[in-house]
């Protein structure tokens, strides 16, 4: 198991929270609160040790294509592939869009 903490410039606000997925479908659940601190704090624990360069070419990826929702996003990945991240990831902050 691996546990990192990532902190990146947000460049838009919501409101709300969200939940996408669940670690026990085997692999990941992604639960987001947003707020005003014009950051974006990501706590991941990952059961894939080594992958801090894998999340952060994803969430590069995530703030050059829509850019980064202010917030708190805490991540449990149980090896889930890239996509499937960014699909769990994307649907959080596309739940919360809805609410804002």
């Amino acid at each position: 198991m691996e546990k990192m903490t990532l902190s990146l410039p947000a460049g838009r606000t919501l409101h709300g929270r969200a939940l996408a997925g669940v670690v026990g479908s085997g692999d990941m659940e992604v639960l987001f609160t947003a707020d005003a601190q014009q950051t974006l704090r990501v706590e991941i624990t990952t059961s894939v040790d080594n992958s801090q360069a894998r999340w952060q070419a994803l969430f590069s990826r995530l703030a050059e294509m829509s850019g980064l929702p202010s917030g708190m996003l805490v991540i449990h990945d149980f090896g889930a592939t890239p996509g499937v991240a960014r699909i769990r990831i994307e649907q959080a902050f596309e739940e919360v869009g809805y609410a804002s």
